[in-house]
């Protein structure tokens, strides 16, 4: 699923010279944005009668619900509830998606979340 979004990389635990060091560009105080594109990998038994693990149309509402809706043209530092207080980071985006859309997944279990920032830039996550 696709969405833009706009994030400051930025720790207020450090200074800003060292957020500057640390984050380069990201850490620009107006913000920046990205286009990113997250791909979800679903696992779990497939059901003799549907032939499905989960029919991926609710795997779709799912993602847009718990996930995209609250993220798409947002301010991930301001403006998500299930970013507050995290920096984000492409690896930190990653684990609190995968915190909000895996318990809505029964009867399948999430198995691994690729997001990617830039079509060269992405991270992999698999709950662990």
């Amino acid at each position: 699923m696709q969405f833009n979004a706009a994030h400051r990389v930025h720790n207020p635990a450090l200074s800003d010279e060292e957020n500057r060091a640390l984050f380069g560009k990201c850490n620009n105080p107006n913000w920046h944005g990205h286009n990113y594109t997250l791909d979800v990998f679903v696992t779990g038994a497939v059901d003799e009668r549907t032939g499905y693990v989960i029919d991926l149309a609710k795997v779709k509402a799912i993602v847009q619900r718990e996930v995209v809706d609250k993220v798409d043209h947002r301010n991930l530092n301001l403006e998500v509830d299930f970013m507050q207080g995290i920096i984000p980071t492409t690896e930190n985006i990653v684990v609190a998606m995968w915190r909000a859309i895996e318990p809505h997944l029964a009867p399948g279990h999430l198995s691994r979340l690729v997001l990617w920032e830039t079509p060269n830039n992405y991270v992999e996550y698999d709950g662990r």
